[in-house]
C-alpha cells in the first residue's frame, strides 16, 4: 500500500501543481522555459503513474475487503465508465457541445470514473486509488472552473458533428477498454 499512496502523491500531486501552486508554477515556467517544465512535468507524472501501477499490483496480493456492493452496482460502473469516456473524449474533439457546456469535461470524467468504481469495488486498495483520484478531480474541477470564471475564458461552440464523433470515440474506447483492454492490463474482466 506504500508504494500505492506514494504513487498517488508524485501523480496527483503533480497533476495539482496548477490549483495549490500556480504562482509557483508560472515561475517555474520562466525560469526553466515550457519544454524543460513539461520534461518534469511528465518525468515525475511518470514516476507516479509506475508507482500507482506498480503499489495497486502488490496491494492487490493481500486484499482488505471494506464493503461488499450488490453485483448491480458493478453494472451501474460500466453505464458509468461509458460516460466518462465519452467526457474523456470530449476533451480532444474539437468542436462539441459537452466541452463548450462543461470546459473541463476529462476532469469530469474523472470524478464519474472514479466514483462508479467506488460503488462496485469495497476493497482497501481500490477506495484509495478511486477515492484518491475522486478527491482529485473535485479539487480540480473546481479551481479550473475558477480559473476560467477569472479569466473570462469561453469555449467554442459545439456542433453536432463534434458531438457525434464524441460520442462515437468515447463508446469505441469504452468499448476497446471494457472488452479487451482492462482484462489485458489489470488481469480484471469488467464484463465478466
Amino acid at each position: 500500500m506504500t508504494l500505492l499512496i506514494l504513487g498517488l502523491i508524485l501523480f496527483l500531486g503533480m497533476h495539482s501543481v496548477r490549483v495549490f501552486a500556480d504562482g509557483w508554477r508560472t515561475r517555474m515556467i520562466e525560469r526553466l522555459g515550457p519544454m524543460p517544465w513539461k520534461a518534469i512535468y511528465a518525468l515525475i507524472s511518470l514516476i507516479g503513474l509506475v508507482l500507482v501501477v506498480w503499489g495497486f499490483g502488490q496491494a492487490r496480493l493481500h486484499p482488505t475487503l471494506l464493503y461488499a456492493p450488490p453485483a448491480m452496482l458493478r453494472h451501474l460502473n460500466s453505464l458509468f465508465t461509458l460516460i466518462a469516456f465519452i467526457l474523456f473524449a470530449a476533451a480532444y474533439v474539437p468542436s462539441n457541445h459537452f466541452k463548450a457546456r462543461l470546459g473541463h469535461p476529462m476532469l469530469l470524467g474523472a470524478k464519474v470514473w472514479a466514483f462508479g468504481h467506488l460503488l462496485a469495488i469495497g476493497f482497501l486498495r481500490d477506495v484509495v486509488l478511486f477515492g484518491a483520484f475522486l478527491a482529485w478531480a473535485i479539487v480540480a474541477y473546481m479551481a479550473a472552473k475558477r480559473r476560467d470564471r477569472k479569466a473570462g475564458v469561453t469555449y467554442p461552440a459545439g456542433t453536432a458533428k463534434g458531438d457525434v464523433i464524441t460520442v462515437i470515440a468515447g463508446v469505441i474506447g469504452w468499448a476497446v477498454f471494457a472488452f479487451w483492454l482492462h482484462m489485458a492490463l489489470f488481469g480484471v474482466n469488467p464484463m465478466g
